[in-house]
């Protein structure tokens, strides 16, 4: 039964000490995102994150470290970053790509240390941004120059620190670091809404809060099902013999996510959708054809329809696009005909990688559409009951990537568990 794992869990020593362990990381991880970076006003910060869309998104899931200016403002968006880009760049150099996917567990440590590598310099770009645009806006007072220098070697710190909590988390086996930090920085205001949610009651809303958590556990049932979906395609392996032994000769099946981007082009389409909009908020009321372009431009994004439409299109072509950055049917169907594989009543090499992105394209137009529509229903659900707390519950980013971290530590946790119930035997 599932509370006998629990209890075994919590009996176990070293499994109990891992879970007390990344308990105790993110501690560190929510005081040091409450710890202001010094020489800085924060009376403004505030008010601005509460009026802008991509900053305050960018604030959830740094978990309120972003507002507080803290030293690890950044939170892991640098290290992520440098690790996209570094993938992206596998299909421009050959060497990279060769590293990455050809030599193996050494090849991704040095990827790794790559992608560690280029986080420095994109933390000192970001910070750097972001401290001349919070100056340029009013939102902190101008800085003197060994201010700045010291602001932004404390934000590369920061940033670099939360990496590597993030890496040591990763070697206690009970999940992916980074992925456990974004979600503690998600669900850290889980709280607060719950206490403003008492604070500010009012009973003639019981109604709307009936609505809202219905529809969140509704659209959660939707997102694990589509996020644990998969096409299984069969594939057998033909009858090998070297020496006096036989080999091959089994069937078994290649799955294919029908959500196979993750929450990729969630990202890219709010970069895509937002940065626009912000630089013509940014251009408004300036003299001229530029400021009346931005005119045009911010009552465009201010337009929930249009604004609606467009991301929920955007996400489907970036689903697309970023499937076929990562999965390369021509490379699949190669390794197939390599190890002796093939997909039943279909020929080796070209037919296969074919048939693959043929099934590929089907599975993707449901995952595609599915998480257009996760995008757009947060602004569907708040518009329709009023209630702003408890955002991540209802859709977006940030309800994909806490429920890929829970089915992920959950994997994790069953694994670990198998592996102390066989050790008793």
């Amino acid at each position: 039964m599932w509370y006998e794992k629990i209890l075994f869990f919590f009996k176990n020593r070293e499994l109990r000490n891992k879970f007390i362990f990344i308990l105790f990381i993110f501690i560190v991880f929510r005081i040091a995102a409450n710890i202001p970076i010094p020489g800085i006003g924060l009376e403004n910060l505030k008010k601005f994150f509460a009026q802008n869309q991509v900053f305050g998104l960018l604030n959830i899931f740094s978990g309120g470290a972003l507002s507080n200016f803290s030293i690890v403002l950044l939170g892991l968006g640098p290290y992520i970053t440098s690790t996209i880009i570094l993938q992206l760049l596998t299909m421009i150099f050959p060497v990279l790509e060769k590293m990455y996917k050809e030599e193996g567990e050494a090849g991704k440590k040095k990827f790794n240390q790559y992608a560690r590598l280029l986080t420095i310099p994109l933390a000192a770009f970001e910070g750097y941004g972001l401290l001349a645009l919070f100056q340029r806006q009013g939102v902190i007072s101008p800085l003197s120059l060994p201010v700045l220098f010291s602001s932004i070697i404390i934000i590369v710190a920061g940033a670099m620190f939360l990496m590597w909590l993030g890496e040591i988390i990763s070697e206690q086996g009970m999940g992916n670091g980074i992925s456990l930090l974004i979600f503690a920085g998600i669900v850290a205001n889980l709280p607060v809404n719950i206490f403003e949610t008492f604070v500010t009651w009012d009973p003639t809303k019981i109604p709307s809060y009936i609505l809202f958590f219905v529809s969140s556990v509704v659209i959660i049932t939707g997102v694990v099902l589509i996020t644990e979906a998969r096409r299984n395609i069969p594939v057998s392996y033909s009858k090998r013999i070297r020496g006096s032994r036989m080999y091959g000769g089994v069937s078994t099946y290649l799955p294919l996510n029908v959500n196979p981007a993750g929450v990729i082009p969630i990202i890219f389409a709010l970069s895509i959708l937002l940065f626009p909009g912000t630089i013509a908020g940014f251009l408004s009321g300036v003299h001229g054809f530029v400021g009346n372009l931005a005119d045009v431009l911010v009552g465009f994004f201010n337009n929930p329809w249009a604004y609606g439409i467009l991301y929920f299109f955007l996400v489907i072509m970036f689903t697309y696009f970023y499937t076929a950055v990562t999965f390369d049917p021509k490379t699949v169907a190669d390794n197939l005909q390599k190890m002796g594989g093939f997909i039943p009543g279909v020929r080796p090499g070209n037919s296969t990688a074919e048939f693959l992105k043929r099934i590929l394209n089907r599975v993707l137009f449901t995952g595609a559409i599915f998480l257009g529509l996760i995008a757009v229903l947060p602004s569907v659900i708040v518009s329709l009951t009023g209630i702003t707390s408890f955002a991540f519950l209802i859709g977006g980013t940030s309800l994909l990537i806490v429920v890929s971290v829970v089915l992920e530590t959950m994997r994790q946790i069953k694994a670990q568990l198998q592996m102390r119930e066989y050790d008793t035997f």
